[in-house]
């Protein structure tokens, strides 16, 4: 084309297996950025991070140029979204440009070939069998079947040629895998643009009607979610968390709709919106409550919930308990000195004050994790917990296009595998009449693996020699 017009042009640039390498490692590239640097978070936290890379002289300067190309938000970014674009537009150009021809191959049924083209084929076996050609027709045949061969007969004189073909559809796994990725292109892009992902901590006992993105804005959720309660276990003996589960309520129109306990890698989804278990902190209250419960020397057992500098009675007695002090975590340093070593209830204790109408009797801290602090003159007091005050820190995520990433991630699953495991083969077998023997020739071809294919044809080849014997 001498003069090719601009649509000409255009279409040719976005039809170039050029673009789509340069466009594609551009897109790689800009990933691992994307994953070493946070994405829409404070700059402090990104800023700390180039100090330790480039050191503190230029780690601002480096950060500012980051800040303006958009790195720091990268999967926003126009210049982002433009590269997604391109490489959508450039897969479908070249499926536009590509696949007609390979239709027209698919369509197109096998058909028998002249015997001059027989010396044409790159895999080629010539061999003679000590049988008549009808009887080393059906052997043939049977062999070939093993291998997933129908083969058709069309016979001329004393000749008959047998051809068949599979895996034609094979040719299409390109395609299909290109489809995949615009499906997934366009999942990406629904979550980015119609989703979010916020967080959410929730004090136990309360509730909340929206969620907050990074730089604090709120989303609302369209419904309420409530912290009935927080856990957390721990190794024994250490002080790591085991695992920490939150029992959730979902409230819509002033009604409780859902309740699910949720842990790590076991969240809540409730329309659209998935709420995952990712951390918990300590924040107690004036109406925090203290969980005790009792069993007294008689045996009688009583479970209570009382506030800070509150009493309780122990079953048949009169002896009356007032929670005097409380530590998350409490410690003993060498010297005895008791002392609190954690903001978070990593080893929480109450101290106890035992009163006999006015007089105090005893005084005993009660830790929550060693039972063997439990146990009083009077019985033993466990303690539960300190609820409401403990909030469990949700991650809440809103990406209504991960049914199509997952639709894709299928289908390009099963295109990956037809274009790399599956394969178009053909074959064609001229049978000659030769008194009472038959003379073969069979050749082939395919678009792929010719080796594998020609060590197969062999091995047929082989098996029918030794059964001619």
């Amino acid at each position: 084309m001498l003069n090719p017009s601009f649509i000409d042009r255009i279409w040719y640039f976005l039809s170039s297996v050029k673009l789509a390498i340069f466009v594609f490692t551009t897109i790689g590239i800009s990933s691992i950025f994307g994953t070493i640097i946070d994405q829409s978070s404070d700059p402090e936290k990104n800023i700390k991070l180039l100090t330790k890379i480039f050191g503190q002289s230029i780690a601002l300067d480096v950060y500012k140029i980051i800040d303006t190309i958009g790195l720091n938000n990268m999967y926003h970014s126009w210049w982002f979204i433009t590269l997604l674009f391109v490489f959508a537009s450039n897969l479908i150009v070249c499926t536009l440009e590509r696949l007609p021809s390979v239709l027209k191959i698919i369509k197109e049924p096998i058909k028998p070939i002249n015997e001059e083209q027989f010396s044409n084929f790159p895999i080629r076996h010539h061999f003679t069998l000590n049988m008549h050609i009808d009887k080393a027709s059906k052997l043939i045949s049977d062999a070939f079947s093993k291998s997933g061969f129908k083969l058709y007969e069309n016979r001329e004189d004393n000749n008959i040629q047998s051809y068949s073909e599979k895996g034609k559809y094979s040719r299409l796994g390109l395609y299909i895998t290109h489809i995949s990725i615009l499906l997934l292109f366009l999942g990406v892009i629904a979550g980015l643009f119609k989703g979010f992902n916020g967080y959410l901590n929730l004090l136990e006992g309360t509730n909340s009607s929206v969620a907050y993105l990074q730089n604090g804005q709120e989303i609302p959720l369209g419904f309420e979610i409530r912290c009935d309660d927080f856990d957390v276990s721990f190794y024994e003996g250490s002080d790591t968390p085991k695992s920490y589960k939150s029992n959730l309520t979902i409230i819509e129109n002033g009604k409780e709709v859902l309740k699910q306990q949720i842990e790590v890698n076991s969240p809540l989804r409730y329309k659209g919106i998935t709420f995952y278990q990712s951390s918990y902190g300590f924040s107690p209250s004036p109406q925090s409550l203290f969980h005790f419960r009792i069993t007294s020397r008689s045996k009688k057992q009583l479970e209570t919930k009382i506030h800070f500098d509150e009493q309780f009675t122990i079953p048949d007695t009169n002896i009356t308990v007032k929670v005097a002090d409380f530590s998350p975590a409490i410690a003993m340093d060498e010297s005895g000195k008791l002392f609190t070593y954690a903001d978070n209830m990593v080893n929480p204790a109450v101290f106890l004050e035992f009163y006999d109408g006015k007089s105090i009797i005893n005084r005993q801290w009660v830790l929550k994790r060693f039972p063997q602090s439990w146990v009083f003159p009077e019985g033993e007091i466990e303690f539960v917990d300190l609820w409401g005050s403990q909030y469990t820190g949700l991650q809440v995520r809103k990406d209504p296009g991960v049914w199509l990433v997952y639709l894709a991630c299928l289908i390009m699953s099963v295109g990956l595998y037809m274009s790399f495991f599956m394969t178009h083969k053909k074959i064609w077998i001229l049978l000659k009449k030769n008194a009472n023997k038959t003379d073969v020739i069979i050749v082939a071809s395919t678009n792929k693996y010719k080796n594998t294919f020609e060590n197969k044809i062999q091995e047929t080849v082989s098996s029918l020699l030794k059964t001619d014997k």
